[in-house]
């Protein structure tokens, strides 16, 4: 009679299966994210579960080539030798990591490994996509305890390999909590700026060539790559922000990152920015959209707080803060002047 099977092995078979779907890139878009996003949340073994087995697997890649060497020797095989780029040279063979099999679920664990791995030192590591749409926000989790939110109309790609954790802004806003990892730097690629962890938590929104930076905890370091350069690297503290041109001018300035913050729970918050930005903001938040008729109306400053309900509450509730009306029609809201 066979014994019964435990949900740590059970987590542990499952977290090798979602490793060899993710490296084989199968979950970079679509369904699979999602239900790759609803396993780890559904319970914390999943999470725990998962975290071991990319452990196991940094702990391959590191042996890649002591493993193609071996398996050369015992089945005459004409392998390529493995990337540089992944590789350390070793002086003599090690043992493979104690606890690599356990049980009925480190089997299945390893099965997956085996799937995984290979790909993972054969080929470039591949990126992985997340967007958001009007209105939309969500988290993604990373198997090293970094967390990120995106906010509404928001495309970002993330590429992980054993020497570094790379994302790509192409546009939007993302708060990134980083868990640090002095061997697997963190950067945060927005245009020709690049935004470096030093464990941290950061905002970073990117809107045409436009990227503002806000620190919460931590410190980053910001610079630039091609021809787009700053005159000098910048570092930013808690509480500190920078907004950055096209040109490479920066403007710094002290600022509640709370604030910054704000939109995950549902609220913009502002001091004295213009009523084109507001409403630029609010129309990524909302599907029915709003345009202001006169540009110099969209020049009005606003200080305060906006609650995301729907964009018509919200535009009724700011036509008492300030010398506007809004008119509804079949193409959206459009605000006048009063």
């Amino acid at each position: 009679m066979s014994s019964p099977v435990s949900r740590d092995d059970e987590a542990r078979a499952q977290a090798g299966a979602w490793i060899a779907r993710l490296g084989a890139g199968a979950a970079a878009a679509g369904d699979d994210g999602a239900a790759f996003d609803a396993w780890l949340s559904a319970d914390p073994a999943n999470r725990a579960a998962y975290r071991h087995a990319v452990g196991l697997w940094h702990e391959f890649d590191a042996r890649a080539q002591d493993v193609l060497t071996e398996l050369a020797d015992t089945a005459d095989l004409d392998l390529p030798p493995a990337p540089l780029a992944t590789l350390t040279p070793r002086t003599a063979r090690r043992s493979p990591p104690s606890g690599w099999w356990i049980g009925a679920g480190g089997a299945a664990l390893a099965a997956g490994l085996a799937l995984a791995v290979m790909p993972s030192f054969l080929t470039a590591p591949q990126a992985q996509t997340f967007v958001t749409a009007k209105g939309q926000h969500r988290h993604v989790a990373l198997a090293d305890g970094t967390g990120i939110d995106l906010d509404a109309e928001t495309r970002l790609s993330i590429t992980l390999s054993g020497s570094e954790r790379r994302v790509a802004l192409a546009e939007g806003q993302a708060i990134f909590d980083v868990a640090h990892d002095e061997r697997r730097p963190f950067t945060v690629h927005a245009g020709s700026r690049v935004v470096r962890d030093v464990g941290t938590q950061f905002d970073v929104r990117k809107h045409g060539a436009d990227v503002t930076v806000t620190v919460a905890k931590g410190r980053v370091e910001i610079s630039s790559e091609g021809a787009a350069t700053l005159s000098r690297a910048i570092f930013l503290d808690p509480g500190q922000r920078v907004e950055i041109e096209p040109s490479g001018a920066a403007q710094m300035s002290l600022v509640d990152p709370q604030e910054t913050f704000s939109w995950r729970s549902g609220r913009l918050v502002y001091r004295d920015r213009p009523l084109a930005e507001v409403v630029a903001d609010l129309n990524r938040q909302f599907v029915e959209q709003t345009r202001i008729a006169d540009p110099e109306l969209g020049k009005t400053p606003i200080t305060g707080v906006i609650v995301l309900d729907n964009p018509r509450a919200v535009m009724s509730r700011l036509s008492l803060m300030l010398p506007i009306r809004t008119v509804v029609s079949d193409k959206g809201l459009t605000l006048l002047r009063k």
